[in-house]
């Protein structure tokens, strides 16, 4: 839906409410615009033919208005009506001028002074080569900028009379038109409106004259609508196509649709066409945004500006992305399904805003946080997204940037653990020296945390955010962006958000939860993230060595080779472990998060995603586990798939702990080099004379399988299991003869 057609509906219940029929309600339903009104359809038409009276669009600060033209074949025809409909436009008109008389000696200055310069046909070329020398004279140069100095000098002291005299119609187009910043002396102008009424060289006002001037006769006593007005009046409401479009008009930033230009027409560049009424009437609904009706105190919020719904831009959500800096910001405009008066809609959008908790929504990502809290005025159904974004020169257009629905999603608050890093990210990323992986790693996860705001919460969207938070992660170990930390500590409700009941999910949550041990009071001492970033002792925060992120012997998941980690994973554990006397492997996981054999089963043979485990576990090592009172228990009954048996030796000859006190298996780091280097026989072979060596019987003599089999066998002793796996895996191999005679 273009914004000239969401405005005009607006318009159209301003208008009836204000000037015909108060009790008329307006409500949006099955992509249309409702209108409940004792008017019938020919009352309604002949209403805005014979009786509506146009709201002053009046802006004398802008060159373009017409104010300061001699003769503005727009302006002056209403100036010059006798019609009582114009009589509020008349006097807009007459308020303008009141201020004007320096202004308009002074533009009158600087324009005859550029006229100087100008080459002009049917003088001699004399004449044109001391125009051109003239552009170069030091004297002219000095007086053209005196007299542009005291233009813009005028110019910029305009706004304080204006505000202190205007009253009437005119002054709600002023206070829809910009905002006075007291602070700064100065005027900010709200993006519905362009930069006080115009966009580029267009001025909306100037062009809406127009289009009042073919929609009515300003001559005629009565102001009577001109033959081909009720024809477009028709197609504006309800649709009923119209051949009387006006072609070659301009159509600003409402409507890009119509603007023309190549590839616009079965030729190669087409016309703009546009009508009549539907500009006039967007203008009309475009004053009940009025910025003047809020307050913000938060230093984020757009350009000092406060309009209804307005935020900044931010490139997400959609995939055509542009710079910050070269857009005016978005506006999400609301969509209700309950008829509202037009006073009803007056005090919606005169204290529209979006709530987080005590703050205020400046991004849409904060916007859309707070739709799905429901922190929005009650009666909003869903809101249309409009970004101003710039195409050429500094014309922009209002591109519509999707839909978002009102609904309760309860568990978007988990989203609160990530906002401030992202946020720090972002600032980071919008800086002009910025790394463009980041900045694309950075708008994935912006990208996901909409999609999982604006979309059914469901498993694979939160697994999405994670994915890509930990994408951002390794972009970070690479030195890029670490000032902004690690991802945070994260709440263990996040495990059942994304839970999906894959083996890749219930790998990851294995992998990520691990540790040497746990507390007594379930901390992890020890945990894996270590190996996966170069963190301080807290684990919080990168380490940092001369300004720049430290080298961290102990990290060794490079997030490169997914095998490869997890066997450097398992390495790095049995040197750690030597070190401190100690002949196991220390991977505990958390409580119910210890790998399934079915899982362990898929993974070694190869039919489990462990690229995608890995980078899910580098996120949920950030989880708080020592929160997490998840269930527990794994799969071990008869219809069980388990791995190999060669394998399961190999898991048993590197347990955390003793499987009781007759029987401790120590952990040989030559047997994990063995499935490094791709030798199977070796490694099982290593495996099963620790075995027997601690009393099993081991129901096979010896294994082979090719390299890859080999490193993918090490990998996945990367993976903790409990002690009722660990059990069930000893029985298998039960007790050699000579100690059962013992």
């Amino acid at each position: 839906m273009p914004l000239s057609s969401y405005l005009k509906s607006l318009g159209i219940l301003r208008l009836l409410a204000e000037q015909k029929d108060p009790g008329a309600r307006g409500w949006w339903q099955d992509e249309h615009f409702c209108l409940l009104t004792e008017l019938d359809r020919e009352e309604l038409e002949r209403f805005f033919l014979e009786e509506y009276a146009p709201t002053p669009f009046v802006s004398p600060w802008n060159k373009g208005s017409g104010f300061v033209a001699k003769d503005d074949a727009a302006l002056d025809p209403l100036e010059r009506s006798t019609a009582s409909r114009f009589v509020a436009f008349r006097v807009g008109i007459a308020a303008a001028r009141a201020n004007l008389g320096d202004l308009t000696e002074a533009d009158a200055a600087v324009r005859r002074l550029k006229d100087r310069t100008k080459v002009r046909r049917g003088v001699t070329d004399k004449q044109n080569q001391e125009a051109r020398q003239l552009k170069d004279d030091a004297d002219f140069k000095a007086e053209l900028a005196e007299a542009e100095r005291r233009f813009k000098t005028l110019k910029a002291d305009l706004f304080r009379p204006l505000l202190k005299d205007w009253r009437g119609a005119h002054r709600r187009w002023l206070d829809g038109a910009l905002v006075w910043l007291e602070d700064e002396g100065k005027p900010a102008w709200p993006a519905l409106l362009g930069t006080g009424g115009n966009d580029g060289r267009l001025d909306f006002t100037n062009n809406a004259m127009k289009r009042i001037g073919e929609l009515f006769d300003l001559g005629a006593s009565d102001g009577g609508p001109r033959s081909e007005s009720g024809g477009l009046l028709s197609q504006c409401l309800w649709g009923v196509l119209s051949n009387d479009l006006a072609a070659g008009a301009a159509v600003g930033q409402f409507n890009p649709g119509s603007a023309g230009g190549a590839n616009s027409t079965n030729g190669a560049i087409g016309d703009s066409l546009i009508n009549s009424w539907e500009f006039v009437l967007a203008l009309e609904g475009a004053i009940l945004f009025g910025a003047r009706s809020t307050r913000r105190l938060d230093p984020a919020a757009i350009g000092g500006a406060s309009a209804p719904f307005a935020v900044r831009g931010q490139p997400v959500g959609y995939g055509s992305r542009g710079q910050d800096k070269t857009d005016r910001g978005e506006q999400w405009m609301p969509l209700w399904t309950r008829p509202a008066t037009g006073p009803d809609l007056e005090v919606l959008l005169s204290e529209g805003r979006m709530q987080l908790g005590r703050q205020v929504a400046h991004r849409p990502l904060d916007v859309a946080r707070a739709v799905s809290r429901l922190g929005t005025a009650r009666g909003i159904a869903s809101f249309v997204r409009y970004g101003y974004l710039e195409r050429n020169g500094q014309a922009r257009i209002a591109v519509p940037l999707g839909r978002i629905d009102v609904l309760t999603r309860p568990r978007v608050r988990l989203l609160d653990d990530l906002a401030p890093w992202l946020e720090r990210l972002e600032r980071r990323t919008r800086d002009q020296q910025a790394i463009h992986r980041l900045a694309a790693a950075v708008g994935r996860l912006s990208d996901s945390v909409f999609a999982l705001l604006t979309h059914d919460d469901s498993p694979d969207r939160w697994q999405a955010v994670l994915l890509a938070a930990s994408a951002v992660e390794q972009v970070q170990a690479s030195g890029t962006g670490f000032e902004a930390g690690p991802i945070p500590p994260l709440s263990a409700d996040w495990l059942q958000a994304a839970k999906d009941g894959s083996p890749e999910w219930r790998l990851a949550c294995a992998l990520g939860s691990a540790c040497a041990f746990r507390a007594r009071d379930r901390r992890a001492v020890n945990p894996v993230r270590h190996h996966a970033l170069p963190l301080d002792s807290g684990g919080h925060r990168f380490k940092v060595f001369e300004m720049r992120l430290a080298r961290d012997p102990r990290c060794v998941m490079l997030g490169r080779d997914p095998v490869g980690d997890c066997l450097a994973l398992v390495e790095r554990r049995l040197t750690e472990a030597a070190a401190g006397a100690a002949r196991t492997l220390p991977l505990v996981s958390a409580p119910g998060c210890a790998a399934w054999p079915s899982d362990l089963a898929d993974l070694i043979a190869g039919r489990v995603d462990l690229a995608r485990v890995l980078d899910l576990a580098r996120a949920l090592m950030a989880v708080r586990w020592d929160r997490w009172t998840g269930p527990g228990g794994n799969r071990c009954g008869s219809d069980v798939r388990w791995p190999a048996e060669a394998w399961m030796a190999l898991r048993l000859a590197s347990l955390p702990w003793p499987l009781d006190e007759a029987r401790r298996v120590p952990t040989d780091p030559a047997m994990v080099r063995r499935l490094v280097a791709g030798d199977a026989a070796a490694a099982v072979a290593l495996a099963l004379r620790h075995l027997r060596g601690a009393g099993f019987r081991a129901p096979l003599s010896g294994a082979c399988a090719d390299p890859a089999t080999a490193r993918l066998w090490g990998a996945a002793l990367a993976f903790p299991i409990d002690r009722r796996v660990a059990q069930t895996m000893s029985q298998r191999f039960g007790f050699s003869q000579r100690e059962e005679i013992r």
